[in-house]
C-alpha cells in the first residue's frame, strides 16, 4: 500500500509545479505570461526598443527615462482558452469554459532628465485548466489532471539611469509570490483498496522567491533604437498539503520550482514621426526545469523523497509589431509572434500540453489630455500535438489542440 500511495502522491506533486503550462496561454512558452499591457499586446510585445508607457517596467525598465513626469497604468487581460482532446478511438473532450484575468499595475516617476524609478505589480507565470471530472474516456485523462490553477504575482521595483543621451541602463528586483492548486482522480486500488472506485485528490501549495532584472536602451543613428532586458532565474520553495478522499489526514510535501531566466531584445525603426515598427526576440531558459525533487516534511505513510525527470529545454519566440498614430488622439497597432515550446516528446503529457504557437494581434489607443485608453485583441493558435501511449503509462493518449482569444484593456494617467 505504501508503494502505491507513494506513486500516487508523487504524480500529484510533480504536476503542481507546472500548472500554468496546462493552458500555455498568453503566448508564453512553458507557463510564462506576457500579456502585460494592452498597447504591448496590440504590437505582439514588440515594445522592448521604443517607449510605450509605464508597462516599460516589465518590457524594458530602461525606457522609463522616456516617460516624463509621473505616470500610472492599470490593466487587465481577458483570456478565453479552448483546449480540445481527441482519443485514438474517436472519443473527444474539451476544457470547461473559463476566463482568466491576469492584471497589471505600473507607476513611473522621472526625478530629472537622468534618473527615473518605477514599480510594477503583475502576473508573470500561471493560469490553469479545467477538463472536468471524467474526461479522457477509455484513455483515462482524468487520472493525470482534472482541474488545475496557479497564480503568481511579481512585485517589481526598478530604477533607470541615463548615462549619456544615447545610452540608458536600468535594474530592478523581482519578488515573486506563488499559489497553486491541483485536482485529479485516482483509483482506490492505488491505495490498496481491492474494489476499484474513483478517489478525489487535491494538492495546494504556496511559496515565494526573489530575482533581479536589467534593462538597456541605445539610441542609434537614422531613427533606429535598440533595447534588451534580462530577468534572472527565480527559485521558489513550494510548501503544500496533499489530501485524498480515502485518507484520514493530509500529507505535507515540499518541492523546488525554478522559474526560468529570460532574455528579450528588440530593434525599433521610426520611418516617420507618427509610425514606429519593431522586431524582436525572446529566449527563455526552461532547461532549469530538468528535474523535480520532492521531499515529504510530514510523513505518516513512510514515503521517501523522489526526483522526477522533466528534461525541458530553452526556447525562443520572434515577434514584429507596429504602431501608427493617426493624429494626436488616436493610434492603431498590429503585430505577429511565433513561439516554440520547451517540452520534449519524451515528457509531453496532458498536464503540460504545450506546443508551438502563432499569435496575431490588433489594437487601438485613444489619448484625451492626461488619460490614455488602450484596447487590443489577439488570436493565438497553437499547433496540434500528439501524446504517445509510451509516456506516462498511456493515460491521456491522443491529439491536443488549442486556440485562445485574448482581449487586453489598459487605462493610464499622466500627472
Amino acid at each position: 500500500m505504501v508503494t502505491r500511495l507513494h506513486h500516487s502522491i508523487r504524480r500529484v506533486l510533480i504536476l503542481v509545479t507546472t500548472l500554468g503550462s496546462i493552458t500555455s496561454v498568453a503566448y508564453g512558452s512553458g507557463f510564462g505570461i506576457f500579456t502585460q499591457g494592452a498597447s504591448a499586446l496590440g504590437q505582439a510585445d514588440a515594445v522592448v526598443a521604443h517607449p510605450d508607457g509605464p508597462s516599460a517596467i516589465f518590457f524594458n525598465p530602461a525606457l522609463m527615462n522616456k516617460l516624463p513626469g509621473t505616470q500610472i497604468e492599470l490593466g487587465t487581460t481577458l483570456l478565453f482558452p479552448s483546449r480540445h482532446y481527441t482519443a485514438p478511438d474517436g472519443y473527444s473532450a474539451k476544457t470547461q469554459e473559463t476566463v482568466f484575468t491576469p492584471s497589471t499595475f505600473y507607476v513611473t516617476h522621472a526625478f530629472n532628465d537622468s534618473i527615473s524609478a518605477g514599480l510594477g505589480v503583475f502576473n508573470p507565470f500561471g493560469l490553469g485548466t479545467d477538463w472536468g471530472d471524467n474526461w479522457g474516456g477509455a484513455y483515462g485523462g482524468k487520472y493525470i489532471a482534472t482541474k488545475s490553477e496557479l497564480t503568481s504575482w511579481n512585485i517589481n521595483p526598478a530604477v533607470s539611469f541615463r548615462i549619456i543621451p544615447a545610452l540608458t541602463v536600468a535594474a530592478g528586483l523581482d519578488v515573486v509570490l506563488l499559489d497553486a492548486t491541483l485536482k485529479n482522480t485516482s483509483l482506490s486500488t492505488t491505495y490498496g483498496i481491492p474494489t476499484a472506485f474513483d478517489v478525489a485528490q487535491k494538492f495546494t501549495g504556496s511559496g515565494n522567491g526573489v530575482g533581479y532584472n536589467f534593462g538597456l536602451y541605445v539610441a542609434l543613428p537614422l531613427d533606429i533604437s535598440l533595447g534588451a532586458t534580462y530577468r534572472s532565474q527565480v527559485n521558489i520553495d513550494v510548501d503544500g498539503d496533499f489530501t485524498a478522499s480515502v485518507l484520514p489526514q493530509s500529507v505535507k510535501g515540499t518541492t523546488l520550482v525554478k522559474l526560468p531566466q529570460q532574455v528579450t531584445a528588440g530593434l525599433a525603426y521610426k520611418p516617420a514621426d507618427n509610425f514606429t515598427i519593431e522586431a524582436g526576440m525572446r529566449w527563455e531558459d526552461w532547461s532549469s526545469f530538468k528535474q523535480l525533487p520532492i521531499q515529504f516534511a510530514s510523513n505518516p505513510y513512510g514515503l521517501t523523497a523522489v526526483n522526477t525527470l522533466r528534461d525541458w529545454h530553452g526556447t525562443y519566440a520572434f515577434n514584429i509589431g507596429g504602431k501608427y498614430r493617426i493624429n494626436d488622439s488616436f493610434s492603431l497597432m498590429a503585430g505577429y509572434l511565433h513561439g516554440w515550446n520547451p517540452v520534449p516528446d519524451s515528457t509531453f503529457e496532458p498536464g503540460i500540453p504545450d506546443s508551438d504557437t502563432n499569435l496575431y494581434t490588433v489594437g487601438g489607443e485613444a489619448r484625451f489630455s492626461a488619460v490614455t485608453l488602450s484596447l487590443a485583441y489577439g488570436y493565438q493558435a497553437q499547433c496540434d500535438r500528439y501524446k504517445s501511449s509510451a509516456t506516462y503509462s498511456g493515460a491521456g493518449t491522443g491529439t491536443y489542440s488549442t486556440y485562445i482569444h485574448v482581449v487586453g484593456l489598459s487605462l493610464g494617467y499622466k500627472f
